[in-house]
């Protein structure tokens, strides 16, 4: 059977319809999907012109990029049995209790966190528009309910801290969710793999025909390696099944590898190094929450979906990385306890490995655990592969990753002093930030790098011009830098930022979206007298008399850093020394390359 792309719609709702058949007609039957049957959330052919009509008419919100991930496996029942955003009564138990309100395992709550502006003139029916003011679905609203931030950071991701990519996003969120039944007119369009992207039937109808019930589901947010392929190999034999091969390519870690760099690589395996009738490479519009042993658990569910009865659970498996102390935010194999715990009701065996390690003279990878001491191994950790190979501009060992595979990171990723990186620098006004910048750009270029000064005062100049000083306002004026600066990174330049960015999750929200080992914090740690006694803009003197409200360190407050990369002091301090301490830090760390002598 031919399968529609799954940007086109109609197709894709007559595949909905039909390829059920065509998987009842194969010589397996896989797994049903959870609760039964797969959600279809797509509007028929012959209703799709009025609807669109109606939709003309309505108010209408554009709706995030993690929104729109989320619609896109609502429509086609990745999330079955979920056919909504979710509700009061399926929100609060879900945060509670990782179950929806008829007592059915989910445990993350998938919400639309709207302003409560945006829903102004909204009555009954809502118009959800993506980015690009593309209409996307209509729901008719039933629920508008507020919802709290740091509960809901704590049941699900066991923190509020901001280091938590999804904890320091939340904070952009609307204080109130929307809920109601969806209509959806059309899924995203997506120009890339095309030929990869498969809706929750189509994967079955695939699946089904290979001939194996068994299928064997491994989540990848990286690139995979030799140990990859040699864990999903030994899984895949264990039960005589198929591999799904199931990359997120939705919303993952920032700081990931990007995903066209990794399904290049997840190309080349499949191509070269696996059984052509054993696995199945299908891309997953997935926006991860990076909750660790909960969305371990929810992968495994939406896995079953796609029609796979057992889940590859590694370790630390959708893991945050550590909090702002250094600590991690889950333990090591936190994941694959939950999943064991609820592998039976769920239907969804788990297959858990341990640490695997290349075994020497043998060629082979095994669980450490399995080994004696005198068998001499060799590992390489993912900061190995980054720091002293991919930003080093060295191909990675073959032991470890296939040639093709090395070949496709190396050429994606050039040696560390040619990578993007951000110095953001933040203290209180009058702290000496844009001195301290304005010389280490100077340092900076005379080493080679092109920089870009971001100053917080130039930048409402032009930027953020119209802005105010409310919190709101300048969390704005924060994330507009940052969306620059990232840019600026993802391109290879260098961006100095200086700007007082009070508020540490808002720093921290930035620092995700740059990307952690690309973001250099400079806390310049000035005491708030010598900051008035400088006073040069006469701005503290205004807000001691009351013409200024909200004004950082009088009676509006300043965060310090929890855990910056740089603590330099701007009282009395000779700017260049504090220069000198940033040009070694980033020397150190490749960013600026050794000098050469002849």
């Amino acid at each position: 059977m031919t399968l529609s792309s799954p940007s086109n719609p109609a197709a894709v709702a007559q595949d909905l319809e039909t390829a059920s058949s065509a998987a009842a007609d194969s010589q397996v039957e896989l797994i049903s999907p959870y609760g039964g049957r797969l959600v279809n959330l797509l509007v028929d052919a012959g209703q799709r012109d009025a609807l669109k009509e109606e939709a003309g008419a309505l108010p209408s919100i554009q709706i995030s990029e993690r929104a729109v991930c989320d619609l896109e496996l609502l429509a086609t029942g990745a999330f079955s049995p979920l056919d909504r955003f979710m509700g009061p009564e399926d929100f609060r138990r879900v945060i509670a209790e990782m179950r929806l309100a008829d007592g059915a395992i989910f445990p993350i709550p998938i919400t639309l966190p709207v302003a409560a502006e945006d829903l102004k003139g909204v009555e009954d029916h809502i118009a959800l528009r993506d980015s690009n003011n593309n209409l996307l679905a209509v729901m008719d609203v039933e629920h508008i309910y507020p919802w709290d931030m740091q509960e809901t950071a704590r049941l699900v991701f066991g923190t509020t801290d901001a280091r938590h990519p999804l904890v320091a996003e939340m904070h952009r969120w609307g204080d109130l969710n929307v809920s109601g039944r969806l209509r959806v007119l059309a899924l995203p369009r997506h120009y890339d793999f095309e030929s990869l992207r498969m809706t929750p039937t189509q994967v079955r109808t695939r699946l089904a025909s290979y001939g194996h019930e068994n299928v064997v589901a491994f989540q990848t947010r990286n690139p995979l390696h030799r140990v990859h392929e040699a864990l999903t190999k030994r899984a895949t034999e264990s039960v005589d099944g198929t591999l799904l091969l199931h990359p997120v390519v939705g919303m993952t870690k920032p700081g990931d590898v990007d995903h066209f760099t990794r399904v290049r690589t997840y190309r080349a395996l499949v191509d070269n190094h696996y059984e052509s009738d054993r696995v199945l490479l299908s891309l997953l519009p997935l926006a991860m929450r990076m909750a660790g042993p909960r969305e371990a658990l929810w992968h495994a569910l939406i896995r079953r979906n796609f029609g796979a009865n057992h889940i590859i659970v590694g370790r630390d498996h959708a893991g945050a990385g550590v909090d702002s102390t250094g600590k991690p935010f889950h333990g090591p194999y936190d994941a694959q306890e939950l999943v064991a715990k609820h592998q039976d009701e769920l239907g969804v065996k788990m297959i858990p490995f341990k640490m695997m390690v290349y075994v020497e003279g043998e060629d082979r990878y095994e669980e450490e655990v399995n080994l004696s001491p005198e068998q001499k191994t060799h590992s390489i950790s993912g900061t190995q592969v980054r720091e002293e190979y991919l930003a080093k501009g060295k191909l990675l060992p073959e032991w470890f990753s296939r040639r093709e595979v090395a070949a496709v990171l190396r050429d994606a990723y050039p040696p560390r002093h040619k990578q993007g990186v951000c110095i953001w620098f933040t203290g209180l006004s009058g702290s000496g930030k844009s001195t301290i910048a304005n010389v280490l750009k100077v340092r900076l270029e005379e080493s080679g790098r092109q920089v870009t000064v971001l100053d917080g005062d130039v930048v409402r100049t032009h930027l953020s011009k119209g802005l105010g000083f409310s919190k709101d306002d300048r969390d704005t004026n924060i994330r507009r830098i940052g969306f620059v600066a990232s840019e600026i990174v993802r391109h290879g330049g260098t961006v100095i930022c200086a700007a007082i960015s009070p508020y540490r999750a808002t720093r921290d929200d930035v620092r995700n979206h740059v990307g952690e080992e690309h973001f250099c914090e400079v806390y310049v740690d000035t005491p708030l007298a010598v900051c008035e006694a400088r006073d040069v803009k006469g701005l503290y003197a205004k807000a001691r008399r009351g013409e200024i409200k909200g004004f950082t360190g009088i009676d509006d407050p300043y965060e310090q850093p929890a855990a910056a990369e740089v603590v330099v002091t701007g009282d009395g301090a000779d700017p260049d020394v504090s220069a000198e301490v940033l040009v070694k830090w980033l020397r150190s760390r490749g960013y600026i390359a050794d000098e050469v002598t002849t």
